[in-house]
């Protein structure tokens, strides 16, 4: 008798659960674009349900560095040099802000533009301290929504023997769905944390978490990775003993 869809629907899951259960030694934490010029009040490209994320991305980073997870941070920027589309038509809030107009959303504002006269205050590119890179932690700068392109990122991971990648931050419809699209597509093991990527709009979120869920990603909250993460931990071998069966 052949399985039903059901079924056939419980399998795939169950296969997804297997391959994307994370080890400590071969996953790394990203943290995508958690900077002033999306999160800070005012900023003209504000996002303001990402200060929502940082308290449950503080508790992830925190056991992340704890359990020597590696944790990368990635940083959206533009430059004129670099005139890219992602600067105009898609976001002109990002071209240098012209003397005497007004700036903000819809408007050209300076944010994330770095370069001669970068972008300040709530503009920056810069990450939030909250969250704060530590030193020797890769931080990759991009001028596009897809962090693996043209970047350092993929040779960083696979130098580090990374086959599992945990993605957070903003925006979920945006540079994160590029980015986790991205990680799939060359074969990374991708888990979304659900309560540690935000945008403007439920309806998107929730479109994007069906569309990972799918086809690309497995789908946790902060305190289940955690979990995972310390229970892989525990059953790692350590000299002389063999691997848990």
């Amino acid at each position: 008798m052949p399985a039903s869809p059901v079924s056939k629907a419980l399998a795939g899951q169950q296969r997804i659960e297997a391959s994307h259960a994370c080890d400590p030694a071969h996953t790394a934490l990203l943290v995508v674009d958690m900077q002033h010029g999306f999160l800070d009040p005012g900023a003209s490209l504000e996002v303001p349900r990402g200060r929502a994320l940082i308290p449950a991305l503080r508790r992830l980073i925190a056991g992340c560095r704890a359990l020597k997870v590696p944790v990368l941070f990635t940083q959206f920027v533009y430059s004129p040099a670099v005139p890219c589309l992602r600067g105009d038509p898609f976001g002109i809030e990002h071209l240098p802000p012209r003397p005497g107009q007004p700036t903000g959303f819809g408007r050209p504002s300076g944010n994330c533009l770095v370069g001669p006269q970068p972008g300040t205050g709530p503009e920056s590119a810069d990450i939030i301290p909250e969250l704060a890179p530590r030193p020797g932690e890769l931080v990759v700068a991009s001028h596009v929504y897809d962090k693996f392109l043209d970047t350092p990122l993929d040779l960083a991971l696979r130098c580090r023997g990374i086959t599992h990648l945990l993605v957070t931050g903003v925006t979920t419809d945006v540079c994160v769905n590029s980015t986790v699209l991205a990680a799939a597509n060359r074969n990374y093991r991708v888990t979304v944390l659900t309560d540690a990527v935000a945008t403007l709009d439920d309806t998107i979120q929730a479109a994007c978490l069906e569309i990972w869920r799918r086809k690309f990603a497995r789908l946790r909250t902060t305190a289940q990775v955690l979990a995972e993460l310390k229970a892989g931990r525990r059953h790692r071998p350590g000299p002389g003993r063999p691997a848990r069966p």
